[in-house]
């Protein structure tokens, strides 16, 4: 019987594709076509109810029963004309994924009658089982009730799925007892610090200021696959990656697939994510190739953190549904494949005001300008004292895999801002004891653009090693991985910002109390951080071992595997910043440490069983098939009287994949024998140290012989798709 493998690769030569998508070629017709925006609501609730919700978005104002049943009715208007019968309150909880539970708007009245109805209180709060979800001890399971409650920043959208249309609303998750249960209501409350602490420094240059808020655009790398070959491999249905596969003759060394022809099939996928992305307002805007072979990219225009942050993880799993109407799948993981390019999701990150001001990109006054040069050096002194919390932000099973692997930002935490910027601190750490006055030049003519070309955006080179960088005007953090939640990394990098901010003003204000002048104070402070933070500063290439004995002078923190770097959450430091910011409590980052620790073990003890799996079921069942073919093959060589070196070749290929089943059978059952030692331990964070230092390390071993099997047993009987097909097959 033909192997799976060979049917896949059959049914793709054999099954033509239709690339033709449906739709209008305008995106503008169809873009927020399914999503409640102000312009909507306009027209669907009256003139209280209207302004009701718009206090609540911009001020964040609380939405009083009767208006909410108003703004109720008018969603349920709006979304029956679309044939909607369904509605849910769509969460993120610590799963990684999201979550709805789909009501439906019927409803029997107490005369037997059946209408549809959607109020007030089902828009507003809803009451999921919170035990089911991730709580890290903050639940008991016989602890059921937690809650979900709208959030009304982020617009209700419709989502369709086949023929079904679900209104879907986004909310917060949390217990029953106030904790929160997802990533979203740490973010938000993220961004209110932020946005506090930024204005009240925004205030020393100008008084319009009464917002700030941070944006984010973020780039989505991601492999597409066919989906009958990769349903052949039981790793990738079940890890989002390859335990086991040789490198194919040609991978991306020849470099032709970057920024090459997009692939038809692929290209009719696109289009057709697009549209569905656009229809629920996610602002595409790129996609290109990417490095590696069937590795693509796409990326919005830069919208609010929050918003951006739905925004994507809707698309990951608009992407993941699409694909299958391509028969192709898509993968998110951060290293499907060994010896190619994994898959980041860099973040780019900047501040912008009410006024319309970009507060990382330099103005065209010295006032403007001197405005510019203290949020940039507060990120640097940010990033400088949180970096081991940046480091544990984008700490993930996955994303151990790319960190420090000569193709995405080394786990070290280092800024690269480029030379010209680097000439502009330089010359004003060295002013002797900070000594500025108002006839200064560096504060009444602080002109950046002297120093720095007009072209901002295209004044320096860009850094692939770096795992933060400025790039004309924005920070990118290039180290978060492909499947991430945005809302982790920028829950951090808002929290330690809002916080560097609020210790900016504090230091100024002290120097001014002084009878210090305003801009004289604000330069000083400036240098002291540009002093006290230099050491995080780094432009050169991030892979290179040099740079690890270097930042290992500098006291840079260099934490390689997810278990360790997930420490710098719980440590006293840490307690302190999301306490006195009002983002967690003690027991909320003590519950999201063990969170991430179970999540980690989970997620190396299932790539461990199907490692042991595929091993024992499907790689030796077909290297003996063909060893005995050899046998016998070498059996009848020998009954025909031919001498040993007529047969040579055969006995050493029986030899080798002997050595080779020896060995990974041996390695197959170490390894088991220290998954067991390890699920004894009670302690989450020693076991979880346990799976990587004593589980982990045998992958790498059983793979170095297993791939060595691949490169000797008869094609036809391998099973698993190989390299080859995977990635150059659709």
């Amino acid at each position: 019987m033909q192997s799976l493998r060979l049917r896949a690769i059959y049914n793709l030569s054999a099954n033509p594709f239709n690339f033709d998508i449906e739709g209008s070629t305008k995106i503008t017709e169809i873009f927020n076509a399914n999503v409640f925006t102000l312009k909507t609501a306009r027209a669907f609730l009256s003139n209280e109810a209207y302004k009701s919700l718009l206090a609540s978005i911009r001020s964040g104002s609380k939405i009083d029963r009767k208006m909410g049943d108003q703004i109720a009715s008018g969603l349920k208007s709006w979304s029956e004309k679309k044939g909607v019968t369904h509605f849910t309150h769509w969460f993120q909880p610590l799963t990684g994924a999201t979550a709805e539970k789909h009501d439906s708007f019927f409803t029997i009245k107490s005369d037997g009658t059946a209408i549809e109805e959607f109020d007030g209180a089902a828009l507003i709060q809803q009451e999921p089982d919170a035990s089911s979800f991730p709580s890290g001890g903050l639940r008991a399971t016989f602890e059921a009730r937690g809650y979900t409650a709208w959030d009304p920043s982020s617009p209700p959208f419709i989502m369709e799925i086949g023929q079904g249309k679900t209104l879907c609303i986004p909310t917060i998750f949390v217990s029953y007892t106030g904790e929160s249960l997802d990533a979203k209501t740490p973010l938000l409350k993220a961004l209110v610090a932020l946005d506090k602490a930024a204005v009240d420094v925004c205030q020393y240059f100008d008084k319009n200021v009464t917002e700030v808020i941070a944006t984010l655009g973020w780039e989505q790398e991601y492999f597409v696959v066919d989906a009958g070959i990769a349903t052949a491999r039981p790793d990738l249905v079940m890890t989002g990656r390859t335990v086991f596969g040789h490198a194919p003759a040609k991978g991306q060394q020849l470099e032709d697939h970057y920024f090459g022809s997009i692939p038809e099939r692929v290209y009719a996928f696109m289009r057709d994510y697009e549209a569905e992305g656009y229809k629920l307002g996610i602002p595409l805007r790129t996609r290109h190739n990417e490095v590696a072979p069937s590795q693509f990219e796409c990326a919005p225009i830069f919208e609010p953190v929050n918003l951006a942050v739905d925004h994507n993880t809707l698309l990951m799993d608009v992407m993941t549904r699409v694909a299958k109407r391509h028969g192709l799948m898509v993968l998110l993981h951060e290293k499907p494949f060994a010896g190619i390019n994994g898959s980041g999701k860099h973040n780019n990150w900047s501040m912008a005001t009410n006024t319309g001001v970009n507060l990382l990109s330099p103005g065209k006054t010295p006032k403007s300008n001197l405005m510019f040069l203290a949020f940039f050096v507060n990120t640097i002194k940010a990033v400088h004292d949180y970096a081991d919390l940046l480091r544990a932000s984008i700490a993930t099973a996955g994303n151990d895999h790319r960190l420090g692997a000569n193709e995405a930002p080394p786990a070290i935490i280092s800024i690269f801002i480029g030379k010209y910027l680097t000439d502009v601190l330089n010359q004003i750490e060295k002013r002797v004891g900070g000594k500025f006055d108002e006839h200064d030049e560096a504060i009444l003519k602080l002109d950046i653009h002297k120093s720095i070309p007009e072209l901002m955006l295209d004044n320096t080179d860009r850094n692939r090693t770096s795992p933060f960088a400025f790039t004309g005007n924005k920070f990118e953090f290039r180290a978060v991985g492909s499947s991430a939640n945005c809302a982790a990394a920028m829950t951090v990098l808002n929290t330690i910002m809002a916080d560097t901010l609020s210790k900016f003003k504090h230091d100024v204000d002290a120097l001014i109390e002084k009878n210090e002048k305003k801009e004289i104070a604000i330069m000083q402070v400036i240098q002291r951080y540009i002093v006290e933070s230099k050491s995080v500063l780094f432009e050169g290439d991030g892979y290179s071992p040099e740079w690890e004995k270097e930042a290992k002078k500098r006291g840079l923190p260099n934490v390689k595997t997810t278990p360790l770097a997930l420490d710098a959450f719980v440590t006293a430091k840490a307690k302190k910043l999301f306490e006195h910011n009002k983002i967690y409590s003690h027991s909320e980052l003590e519950a999201r440490h063990e969170i991430m620790l179970e999540n980690y073990v989970k997620k190396v003890q299932i790539e461990a069983r199907v490692m042991g799996d595929l091993a024992t079921n499907h790689i030796l069942p077909s290297a003996v098939k063909y060893q005995n073919m050899l046998i016998e093959n070498i059996r009848g060589l020998k009954e025909t009287g031919l001498d040993e070196s007529a047969y040579s070749s055969q006995l050493q290929i029986v030899k080798k994949i002997s050595e080779h089943v020896n060995k990974m059978s041996k390695k197959v059952q170490e390894m088991i024998e220290a998954r067991k030692v390890a699920n004894e331990i009670t302690d989450t964070r020693e076991k979880a140290i346990s799976y990587c230092d004593t589980v982990k390390v045998f992958f790498d071993e059983i793979r170095y012989e297993v791939d060595k099997l691949e490169l000797l047993v008869d094609d036809k009987i391998w099973e698993l798709p190989k390299y080859r097909e995977i990635l150059f097959l659709r």
